[in-house]
């Protein structure tokens, strides 16, 4: 007799296909169906003594029956509580950790294909371990998404022994690795990698099958292929998503392209000539602007001079709308575009910034011909041209997964979205100590020169204390322009932005220490935890001044959520100045703060309520309107997909 549906085990096979994936969206979960994780937390810590009295022999032969036991009856809550126990034992002897309720209770819900709101310092490296344990236990191919390539390296390797004791083996992938050695990762029961590697790897494994989705249809592929045509995953079967918000929502419109250099000589000069149109317009009189869009708008007038100089070019120049995109795109990369805010020029390439983590994205690329319009700008070599061959976005590409579970400290916010596109219930799991952060009230300056005055004497203020400071900015232009105001008062400092990133972990893992000042963009060290150096929580433990104004509630928690962890005491404020990027684009802050008055130091004398009232609500407003984006993109993917149906998926 075959186990229920829910409680059946997608796994690569004659039931489920050589290379499982969802093929319809996946069903809701909703709070009233929720297992009871208190009961099923009592039954694993009941089940605890009985796994920690066997010697090792005994141990993995009492494993090797709770995985006979899941293949005949399915998930059911009494395997996965027993084979959780093994998990949380394992962990005892290999790593000396001992999980605490929240992280048990956090992987009995991502094994509930929910994702688990935990705050930051909770331990959601070894909660992902519990899940993706068990999961490989059922015989699964697990699939454990994590933020960076250092990341996905190091947790594989200091949970191989925890995995090793249950007779599991882990591998990672990480953007180096050849196809044979992904290949040899991806086989092992469970496989450590950055979210962008899969997605590519998987785009790559439908190129070879020709983007169908029938199992016949991929095994004839396979045949035909030899060991070429073998695909590099095992299917979409199950995957724990660390920081899963950032994926599932910041990231999800990102499109994610699989493309090949072509030579494309012809392309290149139109680009060349629009740059050079571009260089004879004026600002206000032949195009306005719009800096927040990143988009340039031509006038009337450019729009006559421009086909007035494109006339002699002929081709397509006597094409309007091609004419004006291009010229629009270039006047873009030129005034929109700025250096060390959004790319970054090293080793005479251009490396895009990711805007929500402050990192530096090597191998991505503008489309669509802006990107060589920027290395035109900045006098680097231009990069080959490329076509595309597949492209996918996250928010088309998870709900593909049989099993999905995941977790992050920032979730509540977004639960609506969660459910509606990925089926997807949030669970939040109370934190072990009470928390102990102080919010102190929010500053607003005139000037970012002001600003940074201020942050200057606060900042040794912190220091005379013995405290360690992190100080948060927009852009790697923001933190340097702070971190030559520091030096200026001789403060002594590091740096974490996209330059250093090969740094992040070994910098924010110093960032502990006393009288340590730590200036970092955006969510730059996000996955590595900040721990506090002996004297520092009596001092008051880590102050974070947040120096940025971020598009949404969650960014904000997610840096207030550096400090004040496990129980540890710690400090927030906000400061920002009317020049402060995006700050110039709340409604009614400008106008109030004009009629407010500057003290001797540049700050404005806005009450910290209503400033604070007037950011949260631009930020709602900006949520609904990426929420309302990220919703019509979805749809129409999901229209263009079902007209293509006859021909396979729409990448």
């Amino acid at each position: 007799m075959s186990p229920p549906p829910d409680l059946r085990v997608p796994l690569p096979g004659l039931v489920w296909g050589a290379y499982p994936e969802r093929q319809s969206p996946p069903p809701t979960r909703w709070p009233w169906s929720r297992a009871p994780y208190r009961s099923h937390l009592q039954a694993v810590r009941r089940a605890g003594p009985g796994w920690r009295e066997l010697s090792e022999v005994a141990f993995i032969a009492r494993v090797r029956a709770v995985q006979a036991r899941i293949g005949r009856d399915g998930l059911s809550a009494e395997h996965v509580t027993e084979a959780l126990a093994a998990a949380v034992e394992a962990a005892r002897r290999t790593l000396g950790l001992a999980a605490y309720d929240g992280q048990i209770r956090a992987a009995l819900v991502m094994l509930d294909c929910r994702v688990a709101e935990m705050a930051t310092g909770e331990g959601k490296t070894l909660s992902a371990a519990l899940a993706a344990a068990v999961g490989a236990l059922a015989g699964m191919p697990v699939h454990v998404l994590t933020a960076n390539d250092y990341l996905v390296e190091r947790d594989a390797r200091k949970l191989a022994p925890m995995y090793a004791a249950l007779g599991l083996r882990a591998g990672f992938v990480i953007g180096p690795h050849d196809e044979a050695t992904r290949r040899a990762a991806y086989a092992q029961p469970i496989c450590y990698v950055t979210a962008r590697e899969l997605v590519f790897d998987y785009l790559r494994d439908g190129q070879r099958r020709g983007f169908v989705r029938g199992d016949l249809s991929r095994r004839a592929a396979a045949l035909r292929g030899g060991d070429a045509g073998r695909p590099l995953l095992r299917g979409l079967c199950m995957a724990v998503i660390d920081e899963a918000d950032s994926l599932l929502i910041d990231e999800a419109m990102m499109p994610l392209i699989l493309s090949r250099q072509v030579r494309n000589s012809a392309a290149r000069a139109f680009f060349w000539q629009a740059w050079q149109l571009a260089g004879g317009l004026e600002a206000g009189e032949h195009f306005t602007v719009d800096a927040p869009a990143m988009r340039v708008q031509l006038t009337p007038a450019g729009s006559d001079l421009l086909r007035q100089r494109a006339g002699a070019l002929g081709g397509r120049w006597r094409s309007l709308r091609l004419r004006e995109e291009a010229v629009s795109m270039a006047l873009a990369a030129l005034h929109a575009y700025r250096r060390d805010v959004h790319y970054l020029v090293r080793d005479g390439r251009i490396e895009i910034i990711d805007e929500l983590t402050g990192r530096a994205a090597p191998g991505r690329v503008w489309s669509r011909g802006l990107h060589g319009l920027v290395e035109l700008k900045e006098g680097c070599r231009a990069s080959p041209s490329t076509e595309t061959l597949a492209q996918i976005t996250f928010q088309r590409f998870f709900p593909r997964y049989h099993r999905l579970g995941g977790m992050s400290g920032t979730l509540r916010e977004a639960r609506g979205e969660l459910r509606e596109v990925y089926g997807l219930d949030v669970v939040c799991i109370p934190s072990r100590l009470p928390p102990s952060r102080k919010a102190l009230p929010g500053r607003i300056y005139k000037s970012r020169i002001a600003l940074w005055d201020a942050v200057a004497r606060r900042v040794a203020e912190f220091l005379g204390h013995g405290r360690p400071v992190l100080v948060g900015t927009s852009s790697v232009a923001e933190s340097e322009a702070l971190s030559a105001r520091l030096a200026a008062a001789g403060v002594a400092h590091r740096v974490l932005n996209a330059r250093f990133d090969a740094e992040e972990a070994a910098i924010v893992a110093q960032a502990g220490e006393p009288g340590q000042v730590t200036v970092a963009t955006n969510m730059a060290g996000r996955g590595t935890d900040i721990p506090l150096a002996a004297g520092v929580a009596g001092a008051g433990g880590l102050h974070v001044m947040c120096c940025q104004f971020n598009v949404s509630r969650r960014i904000d928690r997610q840096l207030e959520g550096r400090c004040a962890r496990q129980g540890e005491p710690g400090s927030v404020e906000r400061w920002i100045s009317l020049e402060t990027p995006r700050a110039a684009g709340v409604p009614l802050l400008a106008a109030v703060a004009h009629r407010c008055r500057a003290d001797d130091t540049g700050r404005l004398q806005l009450q910290p309520r209503l400033l604070a009232l007037l950011l949260a609500w631009s930020q709602r407003r900006q949520e609904g309107r990426e929420r309302r984006a990220r919703r019509a993109l979805l749809e129409s993917d999901r229209e263009w997909e079902q007209g293509l149906s006859f021909g396979g998926p729409g990448e």
